[in-house]
């Protein structure tokens, strides 16, 4: 079985065709993730599941553009209610993202994702995934005091987790570092170099997963 990579956008998936693996476009944002990534699975099992792609990095978290961050865990981080100024998760409100059983929306990875990092240097660590892209310095120190460690924010890796748990598929998640998470300054993204270290982990994740399939 190959592995499934998914990504949002064309451009995402131009430098990844070549891999020895199969690549589907599921389009923006996590509902779309995860209904083109059920789909894929429906039509065609897979041994390992990548979303990946482009996103920003949280200022504490050192990384620059051209950087490269790989999942520990994949939070859907706002699922939840506001009340008032306080946000309440999923935690806090007793609900869960399936029908017969807890689960907050965070989402437990490929347990190789370390053995990728090693190879790569990249940082492992929660990657986060929001509906909308945060666009201000004050939320990205919200998202960053809920979320102590979070390294990027993307707009679908929590659906893709979700569509392979329900599949029973392990999943990772790769994100190449564009700019930094806040005040959206076009002119400071780095979207050919966040493209090459996407590449790069995932390459490296495929390598990975080839060998624990040989030696099975």
């Amino acid at each position: 079985m190959l592995p499934l990579i998914v990504v949002a956008t064309p451009a995402e998936a131009e430098r990844l065709l070549d891999l020895n693996a199969r690549v589907i476009v599921s389009g923006v944002g996590v509902v779309a993730a995860a209904l083109a990534t059920a789909r894929a699975l429906a039509e065609q099992n897979a041994g390992l599941v990548i979303s990946a792609g482009i996103g920003g990095a949280y200022p504490s978290s050192g990384l620059l553009p051209g950087d490269l961050a790989l999942s520990s865990e994949i939070i859907q981080a706002d699922l939840g209610a506001w009340d008032g100024n306080q946000f309440l998760d999923f935690d806090d409100l007793g609900l869960s993202i399936l029908p017969d059983s807890p689960h907050t929306g965070r989402f437990a990875v490929w347990a190789a994702a370390p053995e990728v990092a090693r190879r790569t240097g990249a940082r492992l660590g929660s990657l986060l995934t929001l509906s909308s892209v945060t666009g201000s310095s004050e939320t990205a120190a919200f998202l960053e005091q809920r979320f102590p460690g979070a390294l990027t924010e993307g707009m679908e890796g929590a659906g893709i987790a979700h569509a392979a748990l329900l599949a029973g598929v392990p999943v990772l998640e790769v994100r190449g570092v564009s700019n930094a998470v806040g005040p959206r300054d076009r002119a400071s993204w780095q979207i050919p170099q966040a493209l090459a270290a996407t590449r790069r982990g995932v390459a490296a994740a495929l390598e990975v997963w080839e060998e624990e399939s040989e030696s099975v």
